[in-house]
């Protein structure tokens, strides 16, 4: 968000009003304006109340059957950035700022408009109505969702014998139970901000607009590739902790939508020769 934007934002009173519905850790069920589908759900990630605990990352692999890290006050996993992977949905990571030291916690992004639903040619990638982006055991395994991620997000079990792709999935049956996602619930410092997006937006205007030294007037994931669930601020530019400047603000799937509809053997015939080719090969591997 440009600087004259985010003041005519405050103008209009939009980041003057907390939101009523936003959700602290162990003080609410997870409901409010996006529980009827209506909104989506969001989580706010403020970068300068992180620690680094990394509690986040074994409160995900306990919720999600997930190998639990050893230790996770083990300070050398820090040494490097790392990534998301098929057994670790989300990581936090130590960048060396302007500013000092500042920890980021990385996941699935939850795209308003995900490329890798669209890009899914059966449909087992897909957006739901309450935000969460999830994946179904009818994939074809043609990983078109990898390619297509501006996040370098989902990925493969190319270990396994029946393989998944596997990311975190905002931790939509918990979602439904009126849970809170894991990684919210166990964060001590509320850096993670659960409630409707809109409202999640809106504090993060307030808080950039009353403290002003202490953030950079940007909240990242408002605007790029359409618009994200999970969206960050922080005291420094964003390309100092790790994120891409250049996604730009179109979501993906407007960028193939007219090749794939002017070109109907891509939208009709393509899924059944993948799946003609997945089980010839299954078969062909049988002794």
């Amino acid at each position: 968000m440009e600087r004259r934007t985010f003041l005519k934002l405050i103008g209009t009173g939009m980041a003057g009003a907390a939101g009523k519905t936003l959700i602290a850790p162990g003080k609410a069920r997870a409901e409010g304006n996006a529980a009827d589908g209506k909104e989506f759900f969001g989580v706010l990630v403020d970068t300068t109340r992180c620690i680094g605990c990394r509690r986040c990352e074994k409160a995900c692999a306990e919720v999600n059957n997930l190998p639990i890290p050893a230790n996770i006050s083990d300070k050398s996993v820090f040494e490097k950035p790392r990534t998301t992977s098929e057994t670790q949905w989300t990581v936090v990571n130590r960048y060396a700022t302007d500013k000092g030291i500042v920890f980021v916690k990385g996941q699935c992004m939850h795209c308003n408009q995900p490329a890798c639903a669209s890009a899914c040619l059966v449909k087992a990638m897909k957006k739901t109505k309450t935000g969460p982006v999830t994946w179904d055991t009818n994939c074809l395994g043609c990983r078109y969702c990898m390619v297509s991620c501006p996040f370098d997000i989902p990925k493969f079990e190319h270990q396994e014998a029946i393989p998944k792709l596997q990311k975190c999935s905002f931790c939509a049956p918990r979602l439904k139970e009126g849970k809170f996602p894991g990684c919210v619930e166990v964060c001590p410092r509320e850096a993670l901000l659960f409630g409707a997006r809109r409202e999640i937006i809106q504090e993060a205007n307030r808080r950039i607009y009353k403290n002003p030294d202490n953030y950079v007037p940007y909240i990242f994931g408002e605007r790029e590739v359409g618009g994200t669930e999970w969206v960050y601020i922080s005291s420094v530019p964003f390309e100092q902790i790790g994120f891409r400047n250049d996604l730009g603000i179109t979501p993906y799937p407007e960028y193939t939508k007219g090749f794939l509809y002017a070109v109907p053997f891509i939208l009709l015939l393509w899924p059944t020769i993948l799946l003609g080719i997945s089980r010839a090969t299954k078969k062909d591997e049988k002794p």
